[in-house]
């Protein structure tokens, strides 16, 4: 495994973990608008959904091209590129047209996915003998500020102008463009396949990972959280609605659930560099999710019972994820390969994602919310399971 730190600038970690919240900031405060969207813009119904769906289209189609540009120009020069479209894309946003609000979005879900294949790359590189604290201050960057944004946009909205509260909202990324500039001087490439290098060696060796069996149950993995993870985002407030619960509650609840994975953000990572620790994690990944959505399938629940059942998927759902950025670095031997196979997973992993709330809608609308919810349980079985192959490996190459 490696072991030798780059150098790099020390404002690295900051602009991570800015670099973390713009990864979800601009994509999360997006469904706290969409009142504000429809009243300003006159914005149809039937296209509020596709602010969620296209950055997650975009994270599926640019996750493979985004890795092999780190290899050839640097991880850091891409990630600072990246930065650059996504505060082009936020501020077009501003301007009240709806094909500015969608052109603005796809160039959103361009750049935001330069730090979600990337990051974990830049983690491995720069803090190979530290990461676990390193994946803790980006996953729970990024986990609070998802959690924190739809409820913020909202109550901005509220007092502000739409214009007004989209470009307060992305001011962040204009921050992360500055703090992110020292880094630059500091931008690793991969070593030409022509050296002698060890790393080469390696590189060359190992070969790609979509010809490895285990990438693609890391793959599968990061696929399966996702798509358990938004589609139960999506429909939890309809699904507690149609229980009797109000609006307000159904909308809590969920909020309670995001909160409540914010602590796996830390434990995850703190708890990876011992096998019991990871074995741990992925027993409470389906713990969560197995029971918590079980808890929503109780009849007759009542408002304790079911932010129990909230906190029980919150928990699953922030070790699953962070498990998956674990295993990207873990289970490689240098930075380009944990890279690739972040490409790899996120690319089949975001368009599972952004398939999941759509087939979970139809299904719940034509069939009910039960068998929805008996399907969720039966993907998050298959997760923990996927979960189980992949610790029982050192890397995806043995």
């Amino acid at each position: 495994m490696m072991t030798e730190t780059h150098q790099h600038s020390r404002y690295l970690t900051l602009g991570m973990m800015l670099a973390a919240t713009n990864m979800r900031l601009p994509i999360t405060m997006m469904p706290g608008l969409i009142s504000s969207l429809k009243r300003t813009l006159g914005l149809p119904s039937s296209m509020a959904g596709l602010l969620t769906t296209i950055p997650l289209l975009t994270f599926a189609v640019m996750s493979p091209l985004i890795a092999r540009w780190g290899r050839r120009f640097g991880n850091e020069l891409i990630i600072y590129v990246m930065l650059v479209i996504l505060a082009l894309g936020s501020y077009l946003r501003v301007i009240p047209t709806i094909p500015a609000l969608f052109i603005g979005t796809l160039l959103v879900g361009i750049g935001a996915d330069g730090g979600n294949v990337l990051i974990p790359a830049i983690i491995k590189d720069n803090f190979p003998t530290n990461i676990p604290v390193a994946t803790s201050q980006y996953t729970l960057s990024m986990l609070l500020v998802g959690s924190l944004g739809t409820g913020l946009s909202g109550v901005l909205a509220a007092h502000w102008s739409l214009p007004l509260t989209m470009a307060v909202l992305s001011v962040i990324g204009l921050l992360n463009l500055v703090v992110w500039l020292p880094n630059l001087k500091y931008n690793h490439k991969a070593p030409a396949e022509v050296t002698n290098s060890s790393v080469s060696k390696t590189q060359s060796s190992h070969g790609s990972v979509w010809r490895r069996p285990l990438a693609w149950v890391v793959t599968a993995f990061f696929g399966l959280q996702a798509l358990v993870y938004y589609s139960l985002l999506t429909w939890l407030p309809t699904v507690f609605a149609a229980h009797g619960f109000s609006l307000i509650a159904a909308g809590n609840l969920v909020t309670i659930m995001q909160l409540s994975g914010l602590p796996m953000s830390y434990l995850v990572p703190a708890t990876s560099g011992k096998r019991a620790g990871v074995l741990t994690m992925i027993a409470s990944v389906g713990i969560g999710f197995i029971a918590g959505i079980g808890g929503v399938l109780l009849p007759g629940a009542n408002f304790a019972l079911a932010a129990v059942s909230a906190v029980l998927i919150g928990l699953g759902s922030g070790a699953a994820f962070s498990l998956a950025v674990v295993f990207f670095t873990q289970k490689t031997t240098n930075g380009f390969e944990t890279a690739d196979l972040s490409g790899m997973a996120q690319s089949a992993g975001y368009l599972l994602a952004a398939v999941g709330p759509v087939l979970f809608g139809w299904l719940g609308s034509q069939l009910g919310w039960s068998l929805v919810l008996w399907i969720a349980i039966m993907l998050s079985a298959a997760l923990t399971l996927a979960g189980g192959v992949i610790f029982r490996h050192r890397t995806i190459y043995d």
